[in-house]
C-alpha cells in the first residue's frame, strides 16, 4: 500500500492525515499539533469553520522557524465556508484562511458544504436573524463557485481544490463543468457507512476520496442526544465501531487497537483517512498503520459491517446552521 494518494497534477496527499475539528482549547490543540508533527503527520485537515487556523499558523511558523520541518514536506488542506461559498467571495474567503495559517498557499481548498449562505455585516459569519436561523443564498452557482475555486489555482493560492459533503449527482454537476477537475472529497465514511456509490462516482471522475468519522464519531452520543434531535433514540442502537467485535477480533488478531485497524482498513482501499485525538499515544498510535496489511477475510468481515444510511453519524448541519436545509442544495438526503 503506497503512503499517500495521487493527484492528476502530480500531488501526493498522505493517506494519514490529522484533523482538527473539535479541539476543547488553543493549548490543547497546540500541544497535540506538535506531538502530531514530531510523529511524523505531514497532512493536516482544517477548516474556516473551525475556528483555529490561527492557532494552527502559530504552531507552523514555529516550526519552519526552527528549521525541523520545511513548508514543502507538508500537504496542508482548508476549507470555503457555506457563507464564503459565492463566486464573488471565493477568494476573500481564501485569503482570510491564508493570513490566518500564514501561509502563501494551501496544497488543497475544499468547498465545505454545496449550501450557500448570506453573508452577515461583519464579512465572515453567516447572516443570521433574531432567532439564529441563517438565510440561504440563492444568487450563485455551484458552477460558478467551481470557476472561482479554479481562478484560485491559476493565482497560485491553492495547490488543488476539492469538495466536501457533496452528493453523488452534485459531484457529477461539478466534474462536467470543470476546466479543473476535483481533486479530493472529504466525506464521512467508515465500516459502519462506507459510501460505495458516491465512491463509485469519483472513482468515474478521477477523484480521490478522503474520510472523515473514520472511527463512526465515538463521541457521537453526547452531541446527538440533544432537546432539538428527535432522531436520537434511533441512531444510539449501533454501537459505535470501537465496541464492535469484528473489529476487536480483527485487532487481537494483528495485535494492534481498533482505532488502527479501522484506519488501516479504508486506508488500504486507497482511501485518506483523517484521525482526530488530542491524547499524545493515541496521536501516535493512530499514525502507525503501515507496518501490517489486513487479509482477504478481514476484509470481507469489515465489509459486512456496513449499515447505510443508519451508519451514519456526522457533523448535524442542521443544528448548527438553523435554516440551512432551506437551500437547494442542502444535502437533504444522503447516498447509500
Amino acid at each position: 500500500m503506497k503512503p499517500y494518494v495521487e493527484f492528476e497534477n502530480g500531488q501526493k496527499m498522505p493517506i494519514i492525515g490529522y484533523g482538527m475539528w473539535q479541539c476543547d482549547s488553543p493549548k490543547q490543540l497546540e500541544d497535540a499539533l506538535d506531538v502530531a508533527l514530531e510523529a511524523g503527520y505531514r497532512h493536516f485537515d482544517t477548516a474556516y469553520l473551525y475556528q483555529n487556523e490561527d492557532v494552527f499558523g502559530c504552531v507552523l511558523k514555529k516550526w519552519f522557524d526552527s528549521g525541523k520541518v520545511k513548508r514543502e514536506e507538508l500537504f496542508i488542506v482548508t476549507k470555503l465556508p457555506p457563507q464564503g461559498n459565492h463566486h464573488e467571495r471565493v477568494e476573500n474567503f481564501l485569503q482570510q484562511s491564508l493570513n490566518n495559517l500564514q501561509l502563501t498557499y494551501v496544497d488543497l481548498f475544499l468547498i465545505h458544504n454545496p449550501a450557500t449562505l448570506e453573508l452577515g455585516a461583519d464579512g465572515k459569519s453567516p447572516k443570521k436573524d433574531a432567532s439564529g436561523n441563517v438565510f440561504p443564498d440563492l444568487t450563485t452557482s455551484l458552477e460558478d463557485v467551481w470557476k472561482a475555486l479554479e481562478a484560485q489555482v491559476d493565482a497560485g493560492k491553492t495547490k488543488a481544490i476539492g469538495l466536501s459533503n457533496f452528493t453523488s449527482s452534485q459531484v457529477e454537476r461539478v466534474a462536467k463543468c470543470a476546466r479543473i477537475r476535483p481533486a479530493n472529497h472529504q466525506v464521512e465514511l467508515n465500516a459502519y457507512y462506507p459510501k460505495k456509490q458516491l465512491r463509485s462516482v469519483c472513482k468515474k471522475y478521477g477523484i480521490s476520496v478522503c474520510a472523515f468519522a473514520a472511527f463512526g464519531s465515538p463521541g457521537r452520543k453526547s452531541y446527538y442526544v440533544s432537546p432539538t434531535n428527535n432522531d436520537a433514540h434511533l441512531k444510539l442502537k449501533i454501537p459505535t465501531l470501537f465496541d464492535s467485535p469484528i473489529v476487536k477480533e480483527v485487532a487481537t488478531k494483528h495485535s494492534k487497537t481498533t482505532a488502527q485497524i479501522l484506519l488501516r482498513f479504508l486506508a488500504q482501499q486507497g482511501i485518506v483517512v483523517l484521525a482526530k485525538s488530542v491524547a499524545p499515544d493515541r496521536i501516535k498510535s493512530n499514525f502507525e498503520i503501515l507496518d501490517f496489511e489486513l487479509d482477504a477475510d478481514d476484509l470481507k468481515r469489515l465489509d459486512s459491517l456496513d449499515s447505510g444510511k443508519e451508519g451514519s453519524w456526522a457533523f448535524d448541519w442542521k443544528l448548527s446552521f438553523p435554516g440551512i436545509y432551506k437551500h437547494p442544495e442542502f444535502l437533504l438526503t444522503e447516498d447509500e
